[in-house]
């Protein structure tokens, strides 16, 4: 999504105690962060859930896409939000609809967050426990503004050990059949400071064969990923991994700017399948993300590939 827009979020920045760079709270093992940005429980426009190894939470003012995902003990954001388009979040793309965004010609495109100049998408329903959140939303049409009210996007996230499992689900009841396109699954946006992409490329995997690693440039470039996982890492091989089973192939850019989780710059990475959005499709996904060092990361993820206690049913 957008890397122009200009508008800033300011009922999270009200819900964060401090805001700072990922250089400014660098990890270190077994250390916390001086400057981190820490989404306060009580702000009714957050929902929030810890469970003392990781924490999370998803902005109600933007269809309750994720917009903070950190340690529990440092808090450090490593997701960017600097837009409604900027979060880790459901979207989806079909024809050309005579839509804009900007002076660019745009296509239907369905975005959990909401659309290119800042308005918000329509949260239909959310509930929460400690470790888990469920919504339900209607997504705005990016560069049209409209409600796509022939869509719903629903989410399951549970926290388990180091591992927030996501679960999507998108239902179109509209009547037009798009053609094949790729599908984000999800986006994915971190801080620009995780700048190095690793992922495994090779014929044999989860047998620790060698890891691609790559900076991405700008605009969008492709790669497959065997294994299904990718990750942004700083210079001590530590950061985000993301693994969406079934998922072989990646865009990513990074956008050069300003970093921090409201920071101009990003990192940006999708999973991404070639679907069409026909009449009466649901599209239903599972998604895992986790924090640490790529050694952490992937074998975290070989596990759950596994079986590994982690339902993907």
């Amino acid at each position: 999504m957008s890397p122009n827009n200009p508008a800033r979020w300011f009922h999270l920045l009200a819900a964060m105690t401090v805001a700072g760079s990922l250089a400014a709270c660098a990890h270190a093992e077994g250390g916390a962060v001086e400057n981190g940005e820490e989404p306060a429980d009580e702000d009714s426009s957050v929902a929030i859930i810890d469970n003392g190894i990781v924490r999370l939470g998803v902005d109600l003012d933007s269809g309750a896409s994720i917009f903070f995902f950190a340690e529990s003990e440092t808090q450090c954001n490593l997701l960017n939000h600097f837009d409604r388009g900027r979060f880790i979040q459901q979207s989806f793309y079909g024809d050309k609809d005579g839509s804009a965004w900007g002076t660019q010609p745009w296509r239907w495109n369905p975005v959990q967050g909401g659309d290119y100049v800042g308005n918000p998408a329509i949260l239909l329903d959310h509930s929460r426990t400690d470790t888990t959140i469920y919504t339900r939303s209607t997504p705005k049409n990016w560069a049209g503004g409209e409600d796509v009210t022939d869509t719903v996007m629903e989410s399951w996230i549970t926290l388990d050990g180091n591992i927030a499992h996501l679960r999507y689900r998108f239902v179109y009841t509209g009547d037009h059949e798009h053609e094949a396109r790729h599908q984000e699954m999800p986006a994915v946006f971190v801080d620009y400071d995780l700048a190095e992409l690793v992922h495994y490329t090779g014929d044999e995997p989860w047998t620790n064969g060698p890891l691609t690693r790559v900076v991405p440039g700008w605009p969008n470039e492709y790669h497959e990923t065997t294994e299904h996982w990718s990750a942004y890492v700083n210079d001590a091989d530590w950061g985000l991994g993301v693994y969406t089973p079934g998922t072989s192939e990646l865009t990513a850019y990074r956008y050069r700017g300003s970093s921090g989780p409201d920071g101009r710059g990003t990192s940006y990475f999708s999973p991404i399948r070639t679907l069409a959005i026909t009449p009466g499709i649901v599209i239903e996904y599972d998604v895992y993300l986790t924090i640490g060092t790529l050694k952490e990361i992937r074998e975290r993820f070989h596990e759950i590939s596994n079986g590994g206690g982690k339902d993907e049913g």
